[in-house]
């Protein structure tokens, strides 16, 4: 089944978990959005906060603590054996690393409404002010599964000619950076801003990298959804490659 789900098939599903995790890499965070409005028994999840662990070494937003997360997904009452379905505001962000980081957590039961809150608005669906009292679950958090690398393995895969870098042509070749202290990419790395190149095959893994783990996750989402069966994600990306001046970096094409 395809982890995306029209605004329709989410009306009619019977039981289900739906998470708010609308996101700004750049701007407000996105709970005055759910505040405002959200799909009706909507829960918030804030991805800085709630889904990602503290920036360091790891980038700017590494892996959460399992611990740290399964306290998260508890108290929004997420259960392993109710499906979940993650929104955002429509740009596939928020939703990508939702999801992304639930099917790493263990779960296997998540889904992705496709266009975000936008889609449920157009489609006629009811929005809601009121914000949800849920009663906390017992999920146990089960790290891996999900594929990640660290940043040795990531070099790796570029040495192979299998590391794709999802950034922006311009922020990939070095000629400008916006957000981190240090422009280019990784050695080896191929620059895949949009479709992955036809020609690579779908039963074999590559990796994925952005800025912070953040475009790549939803790169991974793209990925399975085209077929492509073992994508990895490099969590750490750009600005965890860059904590450590010993790392190589290249510039160009």
């Amino acid at each position: 089944m395809s982890p995306l789900l029209s605004a329709g098939q989410l009306a009619g599903l019977s039981q289900v978990t739906i998470v708010d995790v609308r996101y700004r890499l750049l701007g407000p965070p996105g709970r005055g959005d759910y505040e405002a409005g959200h799909i009706p028994g909507a829960v918030f999840l804030d991805l800085d906060a709630d889904l990602c662990g503290t920036p360091g070494p790891g980038g700017r937003h590494p892996l959460p603590d399992p611990a740290d997360l399964q306290e998260s997904l508890r108290r929004a009452g997420i259960h392993p054996d109710v499906p979940v379905v993650v929104y955002d505001g429509g740009d596939g962000l928020g939703a990508g690393r939702a999801w992304w980081t639930l099917r790493w957590a263990g779960l296997t039961e998540v889904y992705v409404l496709e266009g975000g809150f936008p889609s449920w608005e157009a489609a006629g669906g009811p929005v809601s002010a009121d914000v949800p009292v849920v009663e906390p679950s017992e999920l146990v958090v089960k790290p891996g599964g999900m594929p990640v690398v660290d940043a040795e393995g990531a070099l790796e895969l570029a040495r192979q000619g299998k590391l794709f870098d999802v950034r922006a042509p311009e922020r990939f070749r070095g000629e400008t950076e916006p957000i981190d202290p240090v422009a280019g990419h990784i050695p080896g790395a191929r620059n895949a801003p949009g479709d992955l190149p036809a020609d690579l095959p779908r039963d074999e893994p590559f990796g994925l990298y952005c800025g912070s783990g953040v475009t790549a996750a939803r790169a991974a989402l793209a990925a399975v959804v085209a077929g492509f069966e073992q994508p990895v994600v490099y969590v750490g990306s750009w600005s965890g490659w860059i904590t450590d001046p010993q790392r190589p970096v290249a510039v160009g094409d």
